[in-house]
């Protein structure tokens, strides 16, 4: 019997459980794969929390990577035998093995390890609709990036630069900050002893940002509207400190004829064209050598709640990966 994190209420990481599952045959459009490595994401706690609702019970989980095992009637995007990644679709990758949408499964690329595949392809595939897609950055653009150490934020970081921006990015600790600017940010500011609206103004001459990144939310949101020049463009893409309140639109006119957009990955990759796109341009920079995935922690998958202690702690930088044994 396989083993995945069961789910039965909502709450702090002790609801994560342990438990023996069965899981069938793939049906139709399906396949069956057997995880390696799972990642770790924001996302999961909001599932766990309940903030994002889900039908109880559930496994968590939203990126992984492994082997196809069996693929149901109609299957021609992968075969058994491949080592597949993917993000996003139906919860259900905290697991040994499972069932999923055969559409939603993309091949590794030789030069890519499972265990990157499944550090990477959430916070990857983001990082490539932000840049590209919700933003799309040019060269001499100046960019704020909030949580630059973090996921995400460390993978902002190496891509703007590569795409010829100046990067400015906010972190919590000199540690943190070092690891930015080593990954490609320009500047850094640490936000528990500067105001980053005054320092972001200093660094620009009093012109602002072209686009910030936000993936913190309540506790940035106003202030990061303050660091855009105008037509400049907000993209709040996660809230890690809490939601965003409503806003009065009036507010981006004041500012300068402001964009602010709240974008997610499964809008950007609805389509398996626009999924396949997205892939091939993050296995591209990767392969290239311009973004590096680093793997900071690891956690065996039945240790997950211990995992989330340490996300929610801020004790985490880079990618985590739950192991798969």
């Amino acid at each position: 019997m396989s083993h995945a994190i069961r789910v039965h209420q909502t709450g702090g990481p002790e609801v994560l459980s342990w438990e023996e599952v069965s899981v069938g045959d793939p049906g139709p459009g399906e396949a069956r794969i057997r995880h390696t490595a799972v990642g770790l994401n924001f996302i999961d706690v909001y599932f766990r929390t309940g903030l994002y609702p889900h039908a109880l019970p559930f496994t968590p989980g939203l990126e992984g990577a492994g082997v196809v095992e069996a693929v149901g009637e109609g299957v021609t995007e992968v075969s058994p035998g491949d080592r597949v990644a993917y993000a996003g679709g139906a919860l259900g990758a905290y697991a040994q093995s499972r069932l999923i949408e055969a559409d939603r499964l993309l091949r590794l690329p030789a030069g890519i390890s499972d265990e990157t595949g499944a550090a990477m392809m959430l916070k990857g595939m983001t990082a490539q609709y932000l840049l590209r897609r919700s933003y799309r950055v040019q060269p001499g653009d100046t960019l704020l990036v909030h949580a630059a150490s973090g996921g995400v934020g460390s993978l902002l970081c190496q891509w703007g630069k590569h795409l010829g921006a100046t990067v400015i990015g906010t972190v919590g600790s000199e540690e943190k900050g070092e690891r930015a600017r080593r990954l490609g940010a320009t500047h850094t500011i640490d936000y528990s002893r500067e105001d980053f609206v005054e320092r972001v103004r200093e660094l620009t001459g009093g012109a602002g940002v072209h686009a910030v990144y936000d993936s913190v939310g309540q506790a940035t949101f106003l202030k990061s509207l303050d660091c855009l020049r105008p037509l400049g463009t907000l993209v709040s893409f996660g809230q890690s400190s809490g939601p965003v309140a409503p806003l009065d639109l009036g507010l981006l006119v004041q500012k300068g004829s402001l964009f602010l957009t709240r974008p997610t990955l499964f809008h950007y990759t609805a389509s398996r064209e626009d999924l396949l796109h997205t892939a091939r341009e993050l296995f591209q920079v990767v392969e290239q050598g311009a973004v590096h995935i680093e793997i900071g922690q690891r956690f065996p998958l039945q240790e997950a709640a211990e995992a989330h202690r340490a996300l929610e702690g801020r004790r985490t930088t880079g990618s985590t990966v739950l192991t798969v044994g």
